[in-house]
């Protein structure tokens, strides 16, 4: 009797054990984020790497919800055009998921769960999956990368090609048809051969080291769709001219630029080629110090038709402008392309790539869009990290929420200013006297020194009214 229960029990144990194993067949495959199962070691599998982040969605600006939307409604038209479209956000991949809170006092603080402290190629294609989960999350189109942050590099040329080869056709299979690429770049600044710079370094090896790679980063940008390459010249720049010949360089960096140009036409890769202004660091003075100088190395060489700017906020800071002097400055040179959203801390002297927070700098960087009808094919890039004491997965997402959030609401305070008028009327009483016949005139370049002495004569000491500067702060503030 005893044994027939324990035939029956250990037939009844197999059938629930076979149930259950068809059970987990069925089921849809699931991945900690973690490295103690074993699900991601390969780097092939599809699984979740936020698991408790839900797909973030605009709830209004009273929502106390940290992970929604409370200005950033995609799909609402501002002025004409959805607010997705004024933005084109974009998330840069490098500060997302190859930032580790290090700075030049400390060690990481970061340390994600899907890691496991290598720069394999598993790891390279587990760190791309967790990128585009965070893309499908955050709700976000477009994201940007340096090549040597999504693929290590190799011990030649070749191998590094074959890496970067392996992960882009993983991400090529995870766009699908609706993500892709605000803009690719190579990285020709953290290599040791790169000490003197790329383009601009006094060694010929170099510089033909750095084509091969711009030649390798702008092929796998076309292949990914990408609608933009930039180039930011970390290291072209000199650190004393004691030992550098300034018009060398700077006619090597524009001879790389026009090559740059015939390969970009040669692959049929229709995407705008963008410079990156920055002053200085890592270099004493870079050569691209802001875009009035930008603009004027593209002039001299012939390269203004070629070439438009990527405007990073923070850049601006360190070259003692703010963000909405070089938007203004880009854009009426018909320059401006792109946007590096994020900003700087005016106590600290160096380039922190904080998310912008601030309404009212949001403001005047969507009045500068929007004057300038959008930024299509370029669009908002976060080229922002964490701070170093933030280490929560969670934080990635509130960091990129309220930088969108901020931005969003800088659109709809822009929108209200030009549809109020108050402002744009105030500037053009400001210049009423151009409207008058000799203004015309002189801004049509027909005035002549002599008639504006006989006039200056005629006319006697001008009267000066005021610039209603505090009237202009008001308008502006009343819309934040």
């Amino acid at each position: 009797m005893s044994k027939m229960k324990s035939g029956k029990l250990l037939v009844l144990l197999v059938c629930l054990n076979i149930i259950t194993l068809g059970v987990i067949a069925a089921a849809p495959p699931t991945c900690p984020s973690n490295l103690d199962g074993k699900c991601g070691d390969s780097g092939e599998w599809e699984g979740e790497f936020f698991p408790g982040i839900p797909k973030i969605k605009y709830e209004g600006p009273s929502s106390k919800n940290p992970l929604s939307f409370k200005w950033y409604n995609a799909e609402e038209e501002i002025l004409g055009k959805k607010m997705k479209d004024w933005m084109r956000f974009s998330i840069a991949f490098w500060h997302t998921f190859r930032g580790t809170g290090v700075d030049i006092f400390g060690a990481a603080t970061k340390y994600w769960p899907w890691e496991d402290g290598t720069n394999s190629l598993a790891m390279a294609k587990r760190r791309m999956r967790a990128n585009f989960e965070f893309l499908e999350k955050l709700g976000v189109e477009r994201w940007c990368f340096h090549d040597r942050d999504i693929a290590p590099d190799g011990k030649t040329l070749e191998e590094s090609n074959a890496n970067l080869d392996e992960v882009v056709a993983l991400a090529k299979e995870l766009q699908g048809s609706k993500i892709r690429p605000l803009w690719g770049t190579a990285q020709l600044f953290v290599h040791p051969r790169y000490m003197h710079g790329a383009a601009t370094s006094s060694e010929v090896a170099v510089y033909a080291y750095a084509a091969a790679q711009v030649k390798k980063a702008m092929e796998v940008t076309h292949y990914l769709g990408g609608e933009n390459y930039v180039f930011w010249g970390g290291r072209e720049g000199y650190q004393t001219l004691l030992n550098t010949d300034l018009q060398r360089e700077l006619d090597h960096l524009a001879r790389f630029c026009e090559a740059a140009v015939a390969y970009k036409k040669k692959i049929g890769f229709n995407g705008t080629l963008l410079i990156e202004p920055k002053p200085q660091e890592p270099t004493k003075h870079q050569y691209d110090w802001d875009a009035a100088t930008a603009a004027n190395f593209l002039r001299k060489y012939g390269l203004l038709g070629e070439f438009k700017l990527n405007i990073e906020c923070n850049h601006a800071t360190l070259a003692g402008h703010s963000c909405h002097h070089e938007l203004e400055t880009a854009r009426i040179n018909g320059l401006l392309g792109n946007i590096d959203a994020n900003t700087g801390d005016p106590q600290v002297g160096w380039d922190t790539d904080q998310f912008l927070t601030d309404i009212s700098e949001a403001t005047m960087v969507m009045l500068s869009v929007i004057r300038n009808g959008g930024l299509a094919p370029g669009g908002f890039n976060f080229d922002a990290k964490l701070r170093r004491e933030s280490t929560d997965v969670e934080d990635l997402f509130i960091a990129h929420i309220v930088g969108m959030d901020t931005l969003a609401r800088g659109l709809r305070n822009a929108a209200k200013l030009i549809e109020d008028g108050s402002l744009a009327e105030l500037v053009q009483k400001r210049y009423k006297s151009f409207d008058t016949e000799i203004g015309q005139q002189i801004e049509a370049g027909k005035a002549d020194f002599e008639t504006l002495e006989k006039l200056a004569m005629e006319w006697g000491e001008p009267k000066v009214p005021s610039a209603k500067q505090e009237l202009a702060e008001m308008i502006f503030q009343s819309a934040l």
